[in-house]
């Protein structure tokens, strides 16, 4: 009887390890998922180099610019990091200041919403506040 009573603490409490492991886990990895690598969206976004320094030729829905377009809402729908895309986005519309309107239409030319607007003026800070309800 003690045997099988001292088996099913341990596995009591090898079960709450494990619990609290995954807790652990999924908390840590949710709020490194939450800040974006501006390089990252450089890199997807350089597809779009011709339209964003030129304004030609335009893109449309099927396009690689357009495929990049659509990988950052997607980027932003599963990891929650609206605000530093926002972030990112803004700091190449000063790096292509004379472009920043061919940026700033590329979300509606492919049909895509990222939740808030491309422009010099978008304080990316609000959007910062979306952040998942398990982030500490």
């Amino acid at each position: 009887m003690g045997y099988h009573r001292s088996m099913t603490t341990k596995f009591g409490l090898v079960v709450v390890e494990m619990l609290i492991l995954l807790t652990w886990s999924h908390t840590t990895t949710h709020l490194a998922a939450a800040t974006v690598d501006c390089t990252f969206v450089t890199q997807l976004l350089s597809t779009c180099s011709a339209f964003i320094r030129y304004g030609s030729p335009d893109p449309f829905p099927g396009t690689p610019c357009c495929d990049a377009v659509s990988s950052l809402q997607t980027l932003i729908d599963s990891s929650e990091s609206q605000g530093s895309v926002c972030r990112c986005l803004m700091s190449l519309i000063a790096t292509y200041n004379p472009s920043s309107t061919a940026l700033a239409t590329l979300p509606g030319f492919c049909g895509v919403s990222l939740g808030f607007t491309i422009e010099p003026n978008t304080d990316c800070n609000l959007y910062d506040s979306l952040l998942s309800p398990y982030a500490c």
